[in-house]
């Protein structure tokens, strides 16, 4: 505070304890404040309250004055505003403080006169707070002119509800003039069609009559009908039993000749029987003739040795030859068919499948689970990466399952495309993959392409 400022401090601070005195030795009552001019009050005095010491504060307001100002009115204002309203020493501090701050404005309150252009909320909270000679006449002025504010708004409102209750009144008038036009057109269009009705019915009753004498006859032609029906009834009912008895014959000789056929299928499965047994002594005697031992390479270990990377530590053998279907129940099927082999685009499965994590854990999974279908199945199995991703030390590959990289400068679908190429004709080979390229290559080289998912959810599945 500046010294110019100090005498009108001590002045507003004595008119305010002149007021508080005045209020001490009276006996009326506090008045009743309007909902508005209590809430301000109450902000005011929260305001207020920022800097005072606790210990000038009453037991219930200390708690209040550690909160921020806003805080204080919205949590504190029920202590707030009884504590003003028993605490003439309280309101005399935060009059004080509250008339300084409101400057003209509160030294005008002081002298018990209020501007014409003010606020009427903030004059009301202003004397109530420094209470100075006529602050009831001030509070009361300003109620009164809430009150008169608030009827005007209501009475407003209530104006501008009656002029759109004119304008609409007006609308369903002029609306109520059009539709009383239609309803007159529609009214004379009702009795022109009811005249055309009259004349329609009466066309309608002459048809009527014409149309019951038709039925007379036709009854008696029914009649007759009838007559004729009955002895044609008569004439079907021998033919059926005609018709029945030749059946009867007919499902003796159709038993006969399925006794027939029974004995013939038997002549033909015992000569088949026999030409198998035929072929199978020939393939011996075949073999015995051409020298020909087992062999412990399959092709895809030739294409493996001349176009592809082994990883270090890699074993191999595995699963078959798919068809057009996403079912891994059609990938058991295929799997099942004797010395299948099953060739999978290990990234394209991968990739789909455990893209969250990192490459190598991604090849591990999907070997480890290849693995367990091999053991399933005992089909040879191949599982091709793009060799460009080779990492040294994969760890050994489970048992069965032949593990390749494609070398320097090919693709892994241009070495799972060499080695269907290798397979015999006739031997079942199923290719996982879901790249075009790659189904459609295999399939013309006679394999069972399958999509990634089918591999997918036949692991899952395990």
């Amino acid at each position: 505070m500046s010294a110019h400022d100090a005498p009108d401090d001590l002045e507003a601070e004595a008119s305010v304890e002149a007021a508080v005195d005045s209020a001490q030795t009276s006996d009326e009552q506090e008045p009743i404040l309007p909902e508005s001019v209590r809430q301000r009050v109450i902000s005011l005095a929260a305001g207020a309250m920022t800097g005072l010491p606790l210990e000038e504060l009453p037991m219930p307001l200390r708690r209040v004055a550690k909160f921020a100002p806003n805080r204080r009115a919205r949590l504190g204002g029920p202590v707030i505003a009884m504590q003003l309203s028993g605490d003439p020493l309280l309101r005399q501090r935060l009059a004080t403080r509250v008339v300084n701050e409101a400057g003209d404005l509160g030294a005008a309150i002081l002298e018990g006169t209020a501007p014409a252009a003010a606020d009427p909320v903030e004059v009301a909270a202003l004397a109530y707070l420094a209470r100075p000679d006529g602050w009831r006449g001030l509070v009361t002025d300003a109620t009164e002119t809430l009150r008169a504010e608030a009827e005007g708004a209501i009475a407003s409102e209530r104006f501008r509800d009656v002029e759109q209750r004119l304008v609409r009144a007006e609308h369903d008038r002029a609306v109520a003039r059009v539709e009383a036009d239609k309803l007159r057109d529609e009214l004379a269009r009702l009795r022109d069609e009811a005249a055309g009705l009259r004349e329609e019915v009466r066309s309608l009753g002459k048809a009527l009559r014409e149309s019951q004498a038709k039925e007379r006859k036709a009854t008696d032609m029914l009649a007759a009908e009838k007559g004729r029906a009955t002895r044609s009834t008569a004439d079907h009912d021998a033919e059926l039993r005609r018709l029945r008895a030749k059946l009867a014959e007919a499902e003796t000789a159709a038993g006969a000749q399925r006794q027939s056929a029974k004995d013939a299928r038997a002549v033909d499965d015992a000569r088949l029987w026999l030409l198998l047994e035929t072929i199978g002594q020939a393939a011996v005697g075949l073999r015995r003739e051409l020298a020909l031992d087992p062999t412990d390479k399959l092709p895809a270990d030739f294409v493996a040795d001349t176009a592809a990377d082994r990883p270090e530590s890699a074993s191999g053998a595995g699963a078959a030859r798919a068809l057009d279907a996403d079912d891994p129940a059609r990938l058991d099927q295929l799997l099942s068919l004797p010395k299948a082999h099953m060739i999978v685009d290990g990234y394209n499965v991968t990739k789909k499948g455990y893209a969250e994590i990192s490459l190598e854990q991604q090849r591990n999974r999907l070997i480890a689970g290849v693995g367990g279908l091999v053991a399933q199945t005992r089909a040879e199995v191949t599982v091709v990466f793009d060799g460009a991703e080779r990492v040294h030390g994969l760890p050994p590959a489970p048992r069965g399952v032949r593990v390749l990289f494609s070398k320097k400068g090919e693709t892994a679908d241009e070495l799972i495309r060499r080695l269907v190429r290798a397979e015999p004709p006739g031997r079942p080979i199923v290719v996982i993959s879901s790249d075009k390229e790659v189904i459609d290559g295999v399939r013309r080289h006679g394999a069972y392409p399958l999509s990634s998912d089918t591999l997918l959810r036949r692991l899952s599945r395990s």
